[in-house]
């Protein structure tokens, strides 16, 4: 883990935005489980990204619904037939299981505000 410092202005290239999952499904293309998922970026508009987060969310259909954040300006990157656009963010639990960044309070952060 780096402890280097960055400027505010390297920190604001990192675009982070809501959005609101619309559709998860498996990916068994991919080289380590993943799930595909559709997500909502409400002005910025609709986003694939490929999130490797099966071990703690079982059920695809669970995740219909739950509003993440997600960088959103980093380059597509194709994984097996798929092309991910954004990248899901989340965080270990203590088994190593990633647990999605996201809401506290779904109502009052409308899809694709940026996180500041």
């Amino acid at each position: 883990m780096s402890n280097t410092a960055i400027s505010y202005d390297d920190f604001l290239k990192v675009d982070m935005r809501v959005g609101k999952i619309l559709e998860a499904r498996e990916f068994p293309k991919a080289r380590k489980p993943a799930y595909k998922l559709k997500i909502d970026f409400g002005p910025l508009g609709v986003k694939n990204s490929s999130a490797q987060i099966t071990a703690r969310y079982d059920h695809p259909s669970s995740l219909v619904g739950r509003k993440v954040i997600a960088v959103v300006n980093f380059p597509p990157k194709q994984i097996a037939d798929f092309i991910s656009e954004v990248l899901v963010l989340g965080v270990p639990d203590s088994e190593g299981r990633i647990i999605l960044l996201g809401l506290e309070s779904e109502e009052e952060a409308p899809l694709g505000s940026r996180v500041a």
